[in-house]
């Protein structure tokens, strides 16, 4: 549900700036986390489902992905989880905070001379 919800956010801000300048969108590009819960298949699924029939129906979407990094909340080091993992390798703690990684967001749209 997360997922549909973020994908009509950004659907929503690119259907806006094609409106305001009364053009289609030609494409996207999309931040997204390494251990996002999000994937880009997936995304680009509820992409074509719910930009159906709107200026934004053939937009392309192009991903640019960040890597996740953590820090131990028990020795303070930080550090790149393993296969998403997040165990410290350092003390063997499990507990840490997210400081990059989770990220979805619209980073930028190209629109086209086409008229809605």
């Amino acid at each position: 549900m997360r997922q549909l919800h973020a994908i009509q956010s950004i659907l929503a801000k690119a259907l806006l700036k094609a409106r305001d300048a009364n053009q289609h969108v030609r494409s996207l590009q999309l931040v997204l986390g390494e251990i996002a819960e999000l994937d880009p298949v997936s995304i680009q699924k509820h992409w074509e489902e719910l930009s159906q029939g709107t200026p934004a129906e053939r937009a392309k979407l192009h991903f640019r992905f960040i890597k996740a990094e953590v820090q131990c909340m028990a020795c303070f080091q930080k550090y790149h989880p393993q296969d998403g993992k997040i165990h410290c390798p350092y003390c063997g703690s499990f507990g840490a905070k997210i400081l990059a990684g989770e990220e979805l967001y619209l980073e930028s749209i190209e629109l086209d001379d086409e008229k809605t």
